[in-house]
């Protein structure tokens, strides 16, 4: 077995130096390839350098490979307004007017700088393209919108069949008695207390599906973009639905419930953008834990659960490419808990068995490491502690909140590493975040 320095020595030797030249993600490029769906992770929902790092490579994925599609850890409804803005579909001037229905916790997540950066580029480069050049989207994979999902679907209806709307009002109504608060409807319908809206859903999706091409048929006032957004939004109420009725059941898992929507949601998006000799060709952007294959960490070791980068790998093999980011210390945008402002945080250096701390040993500081190389492989095989940040940090219990133990070449086909990272800058400056938290050496050093 190699000693940790002799690990670290290997690395060096076989990773690619970031120097912020144009030509730095020229060897990742060449390993993705012709794969269809490349996975970009990250290691915190607030770091601005991996926000930064996935949109150069993305830019360039979509301008050399093809792709024509972002699909991200966001609700549906709130990254389809940021679609149509980039597609210059909307009235929409300014793409922070385009994040505005970005409202609920964390709100940096999605609006912050790097963001508005590059959904301005975005927006430019469709705005250059020949008429009749495929645009790409920007799209959201995630299904907490329950409500605002709802009001899409009753307003699709209204403009196209108002009988259809009048009865789907009707169902989703069953949601009325719980008001706002998703957790009394699934605390209430998970114990057994009342009646679940599961049927009333899953009818109203039905019923959308079945009459979809009737829509598409009528005198040219809908497109096949606002019958698919409908879709997508009744698809997402029904699985909405049964996520938060299993929030309070123990033998069920939401995590799994989630991912699995993410997955469905990005098989409706390949169905809807995929043409004849032309397949869909997507960019996802989701944290590391969602991306990196589950069967390669605790996550599905001890836990039984799995993730968009497993069931991805599963339906497309060869055809997707896994990329995880990993720091060993900086700052990061975070809050302390659920709901709480947003703080721009110090993040510890890495644990000393970790993957972090065997990168931050090679002295490289940022660096690119392929991991389908065979001897890379082998090497990096046992499994270490790997850190994940999500949009709560906890530094006082971060090897129990924080870490978990991993395969790193069997949870990605690609690492980036950058040793020091800095928070990303939300929208909204709070004082919290402005002030930033005080280094753990202060007063006696830096």
């Amino acid at each position: 077995m190699q000693t940790h320095a002799e690990l670290a020595s290997m690395v060096s030797e076989r990773a690619h130096r970031l120097t912020g030249a144009a030509q730095d993600y020229d060897p990742l490029l060449d390993m993705i390839g012709n794969a269809r769906f490349v996975l970009l992770g990250e290691a915190s929902h607030g770091t601005h350098d991996f926000y930064r790092e996935r949109a150069q490579i993305t830019q360039r994925l979509i301008q050399e490979k093809g792709f024509t599609a972002v699909a991200v850890e966001a609700d549906w409804p709130d990254a389809w307004r940021t679609n149509r803005y980039v597609r210059h579909l909307s009235g929409d001037a300014f793409a922070i007017e385009a994040l505005a229905d970005f409202r609920r916790f964390p709100r940096w997540m999605w609006r912050n700088t790097d963001v508005v950066e590059f959904l301005d580029w975005l927006r430019a480069y469709n705005d250059a393209l020949e008429p009749g050049a495929a645009k790409a989207g920007f799209y959201g994979l995630d299904l907490y919108s329950l409500h605002s999902s709802m009001d899409a679907v009753l307003r699709f209806l209204e403009v196209v069949d108002p009988k259809a709307a009048k009865q789907a009002r009707e169902r989703y109504s069953c949601f009325d008695r719980f008001g706002e608060d998703t957790q009394v409807y699934g605390f209430l319908t998970g114990s057994g207390a009342t009646r679940s809206c599961e049927e009333e859903v899953v009818a109203q999706l039905l019923e959308l599906q079945r009459r979809a091409s009737d829509y598409l048929q009528r005198d040219g006032r809908v497109t096949a973009e606002e019958v698919f957004n409908a879709e997508q939004n009744a698809r997402l109420v029904k699985n909405a639905e049964e996520y938060y009725r299993a929030m309070f059941l123990r033998d069920v898992s939401t995590w799994n419930l989630r991912d699995r929507h993410m997955a469905e949601t990005l098989d409706a998006l390949v169905a809807h953008l995929d043409r004849p000799g032309a397949p869909a060709k997507i960019v996802v952007w989701a944290h590391n834990s969602h991306l990196g294959d589950a069967r390669a960490t605790e996550m599905g070791w001890r836990r039984g659960e799995l993730n968009l980068g497993q069931l991805v790998r599963e339906r497309y093999g060869r055809d997707a490419f896994l990329v995880g980011f990993t720091t060993h210390h900086g700052t990061v945008t975070a809050a302390r808990e659920w709901d709480a402002p947003a703080e721009r945080k110090n993040v510890r250096p890495a644990l000393d068995d970790s993957y972090e701390a065997l990168f931050h040993a090679t002295g490289l500081g940022r660096f690119l490491l392929g991991l389908r190389d065979k001897p890379t492989a082998e090497a990096l095989r046992e499994a270490r502690l790997e850190r994940a940040i999500g949009v709560i940090y906890r530094p006082d219990t971060e090897r129990a909140s924080h870490y978990f133990k991993a395969q790193l070449p069997e949870q990605f086909d690609s690492v980036l590493h950058f040793d020091v990272t800095r928070a990303v800058e939300p929208l909204e400056r709070t004082s919290q975040w402005e002030k930033r938290e005080l280094p753990e050496t202060y007063p006696f050093g830096v």
